[in-house]
């Protein structure tokens, strides 16, 4: 079996998870921060989002450079709103799962680097990349947004079980 085979269910579940958790926020609460060293609702929403896409460009690249030497930063693509943040990510989701249905066993161990000006930040296998950059970074961020939802009376979806807001 492939190791790309082993993941689809799980990356299947969370975009599901993490699409009804992004579907929930409201556009007027773009700008909510729990806190002043907390991103806005909006930014935390958008970066979640663009997990997928990040993980659809891991298997085909053998490397990120955020900052290339003589290139221009990467730039966070905009979102005004919960619609457009949503068709960032169905997009993505689509490439991640294209991407990873296609992807063989030596590819997924192959290393991959994410980059600033050149310089390593981290390398490990694409498999790694992939469970720990890219899917548990998701979970972890997607928590953090179910904070902000339950602070704005928002329910909150039922993901592993149910929620305060919803018991199936």
């Amino acid at each position: 079996m492939r190791i790309s085979d082993t993941m689809l269910p799980e990356v299947q579940q969370e975009m599901a998870q993490t699409r009804k958790t992004l579907a929930r926020v409201p556009d007027d609460k773009f700008d909510f921060k729990p806190h002043e060293k907390s991103m806005a609702m909006g930014a935390l929403a958008l970066h979640i989002a663009m997990m997928a896409d990040w993980g659809a460009d891991t298997l085909v690249n053998d490397n990120f450079d955020v900052a290339p030497v003589g290139g221009p930063a990467y730039e966070m693509p905009k979102a005004e709103n919960t619609a457009a943040v949503l068709a960032l990510f169905d997009k993505a989701v689509v490439r991640l799962k294209e991407n990873l249905a296609k992807t063989e066993n030596d590819a997924m161990m192959k290393s991959w680097s994410l980059l600033q000006g050149g310089t390593p930040l981290f390398t490990m296998p694409r498999a790694a990349v992939i469970r720990g950059m890219i899917l548990n970074h998701l979970v972890h961020h997607r928590g953090q947004l179910t904070v902000y939802l339950r602070m704005c009376n928002v329910p909150v979806p039922a993901l592993y079980g149910p929620s305060a807001d919803e018991q199936n």
